[in-house]
């Protein structure tokens, strides 16, 4: 959804589907650097001897790092609304961490345009955003996305 649409053709696709991503890996490498940013070095991400012993049977990805992936599985099909000098991460109304994402798993993400709205001039916006796991029934995360669109 990369062309450019008016306010009112953003209006007129509440409710549908933006699009699905392409599968994208996360592999142990990825997990490290995220838990030297963040500074979250707990077993279960980074130590893979010790993880094999637990539930998950070896390391799993950061639900944060899982998370912060929505915006780069979204982009190819966010919309882009004419005029918009920036749009910016507003916040999230919800967000559950359904299932965990094992080391190497391939997630991609579905959104829905579940509502957007006139706010001061600018455009609030809603996306129902799923985050699947390749080959598993349960999805890694369900969270609703807010951006704001400013003119």
């Amino acid at each position: 959804m990369s062309d450019t649409m008016t306010r009112g053709e953003l209006f007129e696709l509440v409710g549908q589907d933006l699009g699905v991503s392409d599968w994208f890996q996360i592999d142990q490498d990825r997990i490290n650097q995220f838990a030297d940013v963040t500074e979250d070095h707990q077993f279960i991400h980074v130590d893979p001897i010790r993880a094999a012993d637990s539930p998950f049977n070896g390391t799993i990805v950061h639900g944060m790092l899982t998370l912060s992936m929505i915006v780069h599985l979204c982009d190819n099909f966010v919309p882009s609304v004419e005029g918009v000098r920036m749009v910016i991460n507003y916040g999230f109304d919800r967000v559950r961490f359904a299932a965990p994402v094992k080391v190497d798993g391939r997630i991609r993400t579905a959104a829905k345009l579940i509502e957007a709205k006139e706010r001061s001039g600018q455009i609030l916006v809603k996306v129902k955003v799923t985050i699947e796991i390749e080959n598993e029934s349960k999805p890694a995360l369900v969270a609703e996305w807010l951006t704001m669109h400013l003119f």
